[in-house]
């Protein structure tokens, strides 16, 4: 194997994982000083726009995802035409997409007050906030395209760095500004601009990678079509993850108050940060997969599956019992002791459902590899829609914890009754194989860690950043002792040299196209 292929996948991956690094670490310093200077009802107004503007995504109809392929395969084949092709199309579909949100935007700024329970003195800056996030959202589809051309010319080191510099930019104007004693609409301004212009020195970089004719021939309706077929099934998970993740802040705000949906966002934005580990180990599985379907290498996609649930799992279980112990401490200690009694039931809640879905991270991926998502996307389907309807149902009696409720019993019967057998048969694999290869050993190596943090809860609870400190270095000893003995006892190795052997030929030879 080249030297030029390993630093090419050593790139992209260390720069992954250093960008959800500086994200998560950004994250946890950066959000209680905005929640504090804001104060709960401008934070909980910021969460619900964000949340309301999240719901553009699914007027992606699956474009990305149709892009990354399609790029992908045409450097492959060394088709210049068909990228020019791809590029243009997906260019004048993003535009057009755009501008109708943009319209939509007018249409909801005027109205976001009266569709929600927002305090009359925030009324103009709610509306404000809604035309900003939303105009920024509209200019983002056109030149996203940027962030898609990267990973279709498998250079996430330049769509990472890129990432790091304009986190640390965006934190550092926003602690400036509210330094100064400005308020929401500078931070959502500053918030809004840096990844408009992240994204243009992206497209500055990726045409001197890359050059790319520009012109109207390259438009085609064809193009569109076979981008669309493929990009179809994805629009449904697309829509199914928006009803699962980005309904609860908007029904608390419709049905409870701005100041709830900061206590509940505590709780969830933990959990949000815990399953980005995941989210940054699992999308390697998709390519991988593709590539051993279209071979045929059914023993292949069986080893994708098992040893990577099973990393998927090694990282996502020690991230469960830790914030399940540590959760009260954690929360007092990032936002202050107020918030624990609201947001501590509700991260336990998510935490909980989301281990059961973030262990699996490997499984729709393999299924979206081999085309094979369309009952995937039905079922996701179906679990948005039971979340929205009982999320609405549970929140009156329950507050907020109903609403995590509604969130959490539709996820884990998916997870649990569902994906699991599914992907089995798929592949042709008896499930209690596949369970005690994925999870025997994750499960095993936090047992240890498990009984430390107990022990070390009795000798003193944590309530200030040091002594938590102590207590996440002792059971990370503790943890990295037990990956440390499965790895040279082989249980890690045991698959997974293939599985990495394949990795670095793919990641190898799309460095050298």
């Amino acid at each position: 194997m080249r030297k030029l292929e390993r630093r090419q996948i050593l790139r992209n991956v260390s720069s992954n994982w250093i960008m959800l690094g500086i994200n998560v670490l950004v994250g946890i310093f950066l959000s209680p000083f905005i929640l504090h200077r804001l104060g709960d009802t401008a934070f909980g107004i910021w969460v619900l726009i964000f949340s309301i503007t999240g719901y553009y995504g699914i007027f992606d109809l699956g474009i990305r995802a149709s892009v990354v392929r399609y790029v992908s395969r045409a450097l492959a084949t060394n088709d210049r035409a068909e990228l020019a092709s791809v590029v243009n199309t997906s260019l004048f579909s993003y535009s057009c997409v755009g501008l109708f949100t943009l319209l939509l935007t007018l249409i909801l700024s005027a109205s976001v007050d009266h569709l929600f329970r927002i305090s009359p003195g925030y009324h103009a800056t709610a509306r404000w906030l809604m035309l900003m996030v939303g105009t920024s959202v509209a200019l983002g589809f056109p030149l996203g395209l940027t962030g898609s051309l990267l990973e279709g010319l498998q250079r996430f080191d330049i769509q990472n760095g890129t990432a790091i510099v304009a986190i640390l930019v965006r934190a550092g104007l926003t602690v400036l500004v509210l330094y100064q004693g400005r308020g929401l609409l500078t931070v959502a301004l500053i918030t809004v601009v840096v990844p408009l212009i992240t994204s243009m020195v992206r497209a500055v970089m990726v045409l001197r990678i890359c050059p790319i004719p520009f012109a109207w021939r390259y438009v085609r309706r064809a193009t569109f079509g076979s981008m669309l077929n493929y990009g179809g099934i994805t629009f449904l998970i697309i829509i199914a993850g928006r009803l699962k993740f980005k309904t609860d802040e908007i029904i608390i705000g419709s049905m409870m108050s701005a100041a709830a949906i900061t206590y509940f966002n505590i709780g969830a934005r933990i959990v949000d940060y815990a399953g980005e580990f995941v989210v940054g180990l699992a999308q390697i599985f998709l390519p991988m997969s593709s590539r051993s379907d279209a071979t045929g290498n059914i023993e292949e996609l069986r080893r994708i599956f098992i040893v990577g649930n099973r990393f998927c799992a090694i990282v996502m279980f020690p991230i469960c019992c830790v914030l399940i112990i540590l959760g009260k401490s954690v929360i007092e200690v990032w936002v202050g002791r107020k918030y624990v009694a609201y947001s501590y039931p509700v991260l336990v809640i998510m935490i909980l459902c989301t281990t059961v879905m973030w262990s699996q991270g490997a499984s729709s991926r393999i299924l979206m590899g081999m085309g094979r998502h369309g009952t995937l996307a039905i079922a996701t389907l179906i679990e948005g829609i039971t979340n929205v309807v009982l999320s609405v149902l549970l929140v009156r009696p329950y507050g907020i914890v109903g609403d995590a409720l509604g969130t959490a019993i539709p996820m884990v019967c998916s997870m649990l009754f569902f994906l699991p057998g599914h992907l089995c048969r798929r592949l042709g694999l008896r499930i209690q194989t596949y369970l005690r290869q994925s999870y025997a050993l994750p499960f095993a190596l936090c047992i240890p860690l498990v009984m430390t943090m107990l022990l070390m809860q009795r000798w003193f609870v944590p309530h200030t950043f040091l002594q938590l400190t102590v207590h996440l270095a002792v059971a990370g000893l503790v943890y990295g002792a037990g990956i440390a003995w499965a790895y040279f006892r082989n249980w890690l190795t045991t698959y997974s040299a293939p599985l990495i052997a394949s990795s670095f030929e793919l990641s190898g030879a799309a460095a050298a196209d």
